[in-house]
């Protein structure tokens, strides 16, 4: 159980999974008023950067699962390096279907709602670790712009031009759910540059280092094309961000 070794090696040298700055990261943490002793799920948590420096921030605690070996040894000498091992920990697993030995004060996916089959699916996991009144972060994209043909939909690696919705939308779409949004955090695109630049230089670096391993000629096409591609139509049509839920 392992994610396959494309996606580890073009976010091997990443802390963040997704366009979201370390920036963006500590405004999130510092919006939602996190006290210490706040105990907090991250599903398919990656190399664990927000529950480490919320631990180290706000005195948080908390488990981390993801289905990487890769990214849960990442996380945890992350732990290691920040002093907050003992306050976080984190597990190699299958985040999908997941749920908190005891009820938590934060319940979070950012960006992985496919562990649940999708965002609704993702909501109703993470309630089942939430205590009443608890919070909930569910990280998502989202079209800034109208996707104009199929091409933009699927270079925006989105299933269906309907899997993802405008932002008014998606917000709407939480509170059909039963859910106020009470914040929120949105990547922009210099955030997307990074996340997406840093991809290349992975993917190059691993290059130089394997240029006979087997997936070779397969890396060398994404990097030879994926940054135009980027450019052309993910950037400027593809939001992200992390919304924090409560129920009502």
């Amino acid at each position: 159980m392992d994610l396959p070794r494309p996606f580890v090696i073009r976010e091997s040298g990443h802390r963040i999974h997704n366009p979201f700055s370390p920036e963006k990261l500590d405004i999130l943490g510092r919006a939602l008023s996190l006290t210490p002793g706040t105990s907090a799920l991250d599903l398919a948590s990656g190399s664990g950067e927000m529950l480490c420096t919320w631990a180290r921030d706000h005195g948080l605690t908390g488990v981390g699962v993801d289905i990487s070996t890769h990214f849960t040894a990442s996380a945890q000498a992350r732990a290691a390096e920040l002093g907050v091992a003992d306050r976080v920990r984190f597990v190699h697993g299958d985040a999908a279907g997941h749920v908190a030995e005891e009820p938590v004060d934060l319940a979070a996916c950012i960006g992985a709602t496919w562990i649940g089959d999708g965002l609704t699916g993702t909501v109703e996991l993470l309630q089942r670790s939430l205590r009443p009144g608890g919070l909930m972060l569910i990280g998502e994209p989202y079209w800034r712009l109208d996707p104009p043909d199929e091409l933009t939909v699927a270079e925006s690696h989105a299933s269906a031009k309907e899997a993802y919705r405008p932002l008014p939308d998606l917000l709407s779409h939480f509170g059909d759910l039963g859910y106020d949004v009470v914040e929120m955090v949105l990547a922009d695109q210099d955030s997307w540059d990074r996340y997406t630049g840093a991809q290349w230089f992975n993917i190059r670096r691993w290059l130089d280092e394997n240029p006979d391993d087997e997936l070779a000629e397969q890396l060398r096409a994404e990097l030879r094309d994926g940054p135009a591609r980027y450019a052309r139509y993910r950037r400027e049509y593809l939001g992200w961000g992390v919304f924090a839920l409560m129920r009502r």
